[in-house]
């Protein structure tokens, strides 16, 4: 199994909403997420979990390239602009530092005329529990 496989599969919430991992590599990860109404807040404007999510399944992917089961424990994200139905949002996350412990990554979500909708960073945490049964990253 690919460590693109094991999150697809085992990110139950991520796949229910629609995102999509499009590459991983030991540095960066992208994702992405057409959004529907489906991803609208009471604003008519994407809910900005959804904007998250995408930014944090990039994270997740990037992050647990060393296969080391590594998450997330702090995180933020500053929205630049709304994103609107029809919107394809694409997550590239970048591991910044690749401390073997406590790995940062820096995460630009845009939509699919390059426009900057999201900055996201997070430090992570890895907790050196080995991913089993992945041989590639995807």
């Amino acid at each position: 199994m690919t460590l693109k496989e094991f999150i697809t599969k085992g990110d139950r919430f991520a796949a229910k909403v629609g995102v999509e991992i499009v590459s991983v590599t030991e540095k960066s990860a992208v994702t992405q997420l057409l959004v529907t109404k489906e991803h609208l807040n009471a604003g008519g404007v994407c809910q900005g979990g959804a904007i998250f999510t995408v930014a944090d399944v990039a994270l997740a992917a990037v992050s647990n390239t060393g296969l080391m089961l590594t998450l997330a424990i702090d995180s933020s994200i500053f929205y630049h602009r709304s994103a609107m139905v029809g919107d394809l949002l694409t997550a590239e996350a970048v591991l910044v530092s690749k401390h073997p412990k406590i790995p940062y990554c820096e995460v630009k979500v845009k939509n699919q005329d390059g426009v900057l909708i999201a900055s996201f960073q997070a430090t992570c945490y890895s907790k050196r529990v080995p991913l089993e049964g992945i041989d590639a990253l995807e």
